[in-house]
């Protein structure tokens, strides 16, 4: 029996933790996070996606549960972004499964930059007062969870920032969707490990390679989650922004570069 990979282990064990550190202190992060860490490891798309989805299962479950009790969620506003959330979620998850991961890769690095840059832009535009019209959370909910599914992470960037931009309380905007992530997310795996056992998913046999590095975001990413509000109260939100904005993109950058060989 081989011995356990120790060092992907924890070096994963400290990603999701900080990542979800991040994620729950902002609503946003956890998923964009890790998939860059994993992609830039050499991780192929669809293991990434997969392999962060199934961390979040847990992740978002522990978060949702504190939303929940602390009465952060708009329900009004949850059904109709949940629902749309796990339509798009699937779609995404089919089409990812179904794409060579050499051919795609170029296109999630890229939308990956993207979230960076709407990161960069919450950070410096800071809220709006003008609310998010209901007629737009079920599409806003819709294009989130295919983003999500496509790019291993990008619920939280899509759906989150457009809520807390147009002027929604980001107190229940991060409640209301961190609670809907944690269906998104059941709904992504499911439709991976679908994916799998019908052979319409034919690239994933390296999944269980990256066991370790599962394991390490989720016990990570579970020990992180109650400590987010004291974090929160440490280091101003604003700044948190900035330096997960640029984060992202000095990891897409330096998978981008690995892409054309250039290093």
């Amino acid at each position: 029996m081989p011995d356990f990979p120790w060092n992907d282990f924890l070096t994963f064990f400290f990603v999701g933790f900080g990542a979800q550190i991040v994620d729950g202190a902002l609503g946003m992060a956890y998923g964009v996070v890790s998939s860059t860490v994993l992609l830039s490891v050499g991780v192929p798309p669809a293991t990434a996606s997969a392999s962060v989805h199934a961390a979040e299962v847990f992740t978002t479950a522990a978060s949702a549960s504190s939303h929940v009790a602390h009465k952060n969620v708009n329900w009004k506003m949850f059904f109709p972004l949940a629902i749309a959330g796990v339509i798009g979620g699937v779609l995404g998850a089919y089409v990812l499964t179904g794409i060579d991961g050499n051919t795609i890769k170029p296109f999630i690095v890229g939308y990956l930059g993207i979230m960076g840059c709407v990161i960069l832009w919450r950070a410096y535009k800071g809220p709006s007062r003008t609310p998010t019209s209901p007629k737009l959370i079920a599409p806003l909910g819709l294009v989130g969870g295919f983003c999500d599914a496509t790019g291993g992470g990008g619920w939280g960037p899509t759906v989150t920032s457009a809520l807390v931009g147009s002027g929604t309380e980001p107190r229940y905007s991060i409640g209301t969707v961190n609670t809907a992530e944690f269906f998104v997310t059941v709904a992504i795996s499911v439709a991976f490990v679908t994916a799998l056992l019908t052979g319409h998913w034919q690239n994933a046999e390296g999944l269980l390679d990256h066991a370790a590095a599962v394991a390490g975001l989720v016990v990570g990413g579970v020990l992180a989650a109650p400590l987010a509000g004291w974090v929160t109260r440490l280091v101003p939100v604003r700044i948190f922004t900035w330096l997960v904005g640029f984060l992202v993109l000095f990891l897409c950058l330096y998978q981008g570069l690995k892409l054309f060989k250039i290093i």
